[in-house]
């Protein structure tokens, strides 16, 4: 044999001898690094669609508002207010401040308004669980957030140009459709590139920008007082503008890759993370999902069956089932109270837009204050102390009596503290589900908690038209409860992000002995 040959030889058992296999978590604990430079940016380009949803869900609040009537002729002498102009009333901003003014959506007809706003979040349902599949399958989450952002431009700017309520009606169904999956797919893109010991804290940072996105949307309502179309098109267009200035920018995930078997694309991301962060992946190292052992070497990735999941395979195992109903039901009441109390800034009777701002400021403490507390006191203790303060403090609204200025401060008090804890509990549950699922069904399960919490956003809007104090009671007991619903979830800090349901099985068993 040559010379050459022989070092060929060598040089080859030397590289066999020196593979190692590794999950992506310990390649990223172990050598690209579990948050630097790379993980920053990727979280904030990727985070930031959070406020795109917060621009698209919100806006329901100024569009669909009612403004404030008066009679030109003076007081007494124009007839029922719900006759509107044809008893001589006229609208203060005009009939083109929002879709309540211009189509008149009062008394008998306020039902619509409502109607409206649960229609959208019905659209939200649907979307979640399908984006949520096709993300986890053939478009990934990069491209699922994509198509995503790009329905949400389209139908954001054809609502502006509804001829009439159920046009309207119709584009906000298909908005919302695209809308509830922004934040799922967001989310599990942001942080799937994340080790485990940094991925709950920067998580806890993720709404941040959605209270952010409600703000700037105070805003910006304050300044399209006059017009619910310019408002629609100034709050759709940051959609647009997003796929073409950032997503190009930012990677697919290496989880979803590995599972799809496309194991060099997976490696090729890991690599780029670790230059970034100024580490490097020893040439030998290879990567396999949490279900094999590292005696697969001669097996190759790339042109394996890809390890694809579904929601019915969820529901096969007993661990992952339980675990989706107690999620399911969480995330259903702790949307009826985020939402209902965010939507509910119309029944205070106080300035809308300080309202909305005031809400969106009282969540962030609540994020700092679980990224804080995360990793120290759990997933679970965090989940059930911020529904419990949340539920009492919407109990105790509703039991103030009296309608004066006074007992309305203590209310909207009573409000702030609701929606704090529960802000808080709506942030932790995105980074708690996507802990107890596998990367294979990870989005599958999610978009079916998302599904459950578009459920609870659809119930809100007709909770908030029962009035003032009731809107509150049942605030209260949709906290408590699902408060003590989270005693039934496992604890899941420090615990690995498995890839697959045979990987969570083998683990599960492994910590029981």
């Amino acid at each position: 044999m040559s010379t050459e040959a022989l070092l060929r030889v060598g040089a080859d058992v030397g590289g066999a001898a020196t593979s190692r296999r590794v999950s992506i978590d310990d390649a990223l604990t172990q050598h690209a690094g579990e948050f630097g430079r790379w993980q920053l940016r990727h979280f904030v380009l990727v985070t930031a669609a959070w406020a795109l949803e917060a621009l698209h869900t919100m806006v329901i609040i100024f569009a669909d508002r009612e403004p404030a009537m008066w009679c030109p002729a003076g007081d007494g002498r124009c007839g029922d207010q719900c006759a509107g102009a044809a008893a001589g009333w006229e609208w203060v901003q005009g009939s083109a401040s929002s879709t309540v003014a211009e189509w008149g959506l009062v008394c008998g007809q306020r039902y619509k308004v409502g109607l409206a706003q649960a229609i959208f979040f019905a659209g939200g349902m649907v979307g979640a669980g399908v984006f949520g599949h096709l993300s986890d399958s053939f478009l990934g989450r990069k491209g699922a957030l994509l198509v995503a952002c790009i329905l949400n431009a389209v139908f954001g700017l054809l609502t502006a140009l509804s001829p009439n309520y159920w046009v309207y009606v119709a584009l906000r169904l298909i908005t919302g459709f695209s809308t509830g999956s922004v934040g799922l797919c967001s989310f599990v893109l942001a942080n799937e590139p994340i080790g485990p010991s940094r991925r709950g804290m920067a998580s806890m940072f993720t709404f941040y920008f959605f209270s952010g996105g409600i703000a700037i949307l105070a805003g910006i309502a304050a300044l399209f007082q006059s017009s619910w179309r310019l408002l629609y098109v100034v709050t759709s267009l940051p959609s647009l503008v997003y796929v073409l200035t950032v997503l190009p920018f930012v990677s697919e995930s290496p989880r979803w890759y590995l599972v799809r078997r496309r194991a060099d694309d997976a490696l090729c991301v890991l690599r780029d993370i670790a230059t970034a962060n100024g580490r490097r992946i020893p040439d030998g190292v290879t990567l396999k999902l949490d279900d094999e052992g590292d005696d697969k070497d001669f097996e190759d990735p790339s042109t394996a069956a890809s390890s694809t999941g579904s929601i019915i395979d969820v529901f096969r195992s007993r661990t992952t089932r339980v675990r989706l109903v107690l999620s399911v039901l969480i995330n259903l009441f702790c949307s009826v109270v985020y939402y209902g109390l965010s939507l509910n800034v119309v029944n205070l009777k106080t300035n809308l837009y300080i309202s909305v701002v005031v809400n969106s400021l009282a969540e962030m403490p609540a994020y700092l204050l679980t990224a804080l507390l995360l990793d120290r006191f759990g997933r679970k203790p965090l989940g059930i102390g911020t529904m419990l303060l949340s539920g009492v403090f919407c109990t105790i609204g509703s039991l103030i009596p009296g309608d004066d200025g006074t007992m309305r401060l203590v209310r909207m008090a009573c409000g702030v503290v609701g929606i704090f804890g529960m802000a808080a509990t709506y942030n932790l549950l995105f980074i708690y589900s996507a802990e107890l699922f596998p990367t294979v069904v990870r989005n599958a399960a999610l978009g079916c908690t998302s599904q459950a919490a578009q459920m609870g956003a659809i119930l809100a809007p007709l909770v908030v038209v029962l009035g003032e104090r009731v809107p509150f009671a049942v605030f209260g007991v949709s906290g408590i409860i699902g408060g003590l619903l989270v005693f039934y979830l496992p604890e899941t800090m420090n615990k690995p992000l498995y890839d697959t349901m045979a990987g969570l099985e083998e683990g599960e068993k492994t910590l029981l002995k």
